[in-house]
C-alpha cells in the first residue's frame, strides 16, 4: 500500500510537470503558475483559463504515456532547489571544517558555487529517478475543478489508476 502511494504521488509529479510545461508554452509567457503534487493528483495555482488546463493535462498524460518523458522533468521544480541548498550546505560545511572558519570563508563560498552547479544535473537526476515516474500506463484524469477567483485561482486535478487488465 506505501509503495502504491508513493507510485501514485510520482506519477502525478511528472503529470503535474507536463501539464505546466505545456501551460507555459501556449500561455502568455508573463502568466504565473506554481503546481503542487498530491497522492490523488496535483494542484496547479494560478490565473490560467480552466480549458486550458484540461486540454494541457489532457495532452501532457497522452504525451507522457506514449513515451515522450522529458515532460516530466522540470527545470522549475522544488527537487532541484532542495538539492541545491543540500549540496551547498553540505559543501559549506566541509570547506569551514572545525577551526579558522573566518580564513575558510573563501574556500566555502566556492565549494558552494561548485555545489549549486552540479546540482543542476544532480537534481534533474533526483526528479528523473526519484521523486517522479513517467510511466502512466495505468493513470487517467478522473476530474478537474476549479476555485477562487480573480488572481487566486486554484485547480485540482485528480487522477485515478486503472486496473492493469483495463490498461490498452
Amino acid at each position: 500500500m506505501k509503495s502504491d502511494l508513493i507510485t501514485a504521488l510520482r506519477q502525478n509529479h511528472a503529470l503535474e510537470h507536463a501539464t505546466i510545461s505545456l501551460l507555459t508554452r501556449k500561455l502568455d509567457s508573463n502568466v504565473r503558475i506554481i503546481g503542487r503534487s498530491t497522492f490523488d493528483g496535483f494542484y496547479i495555482y494560478g490565473s490560467v483559463p480552466s480549458k486550458a488546463v484540461r486540454e494541457a493535462a489532457t495532452e501532457g498524460l497522452d504525451r507522457l504515456q506514449n513515451g515522450e518523458r522529458e515532460l516530466g522533468v522540470s527545470p522549475l521544480c522544488g527537487t532541484n532547489i532542495m538539492v541545491a541548498g543540500i549540496l551547498a550546505g553540505v559543501a559549506c560545511l566541509i570547506a569551514l571544517g572545525g577551526k579558522n572558519r573566518g580564513q575558510r570563508l573563501s574556500l566555502a563560498i566556492m565549494a558552494a558555487t561548485g555545489a549549486i552547479i552540479a546540482a543542476q544535473p544532480i537534481g534533474r537526476a533526483a526528479q528523473k529517478y526519484l521523486t517522479t515516474s513517467t510511466n502512466l500506463s495505468d493513470v487517467t484524469i478522473k476530474r478537474i475543478t476549479r476555485r477562487g477567483a480573480g488572481a487566486r485561482i486554484l485547480y485540482k486535478v485528480e487522477t485515478a489508476r486503472v486496473e492493469s487488465s483495463s490498461v490498452a
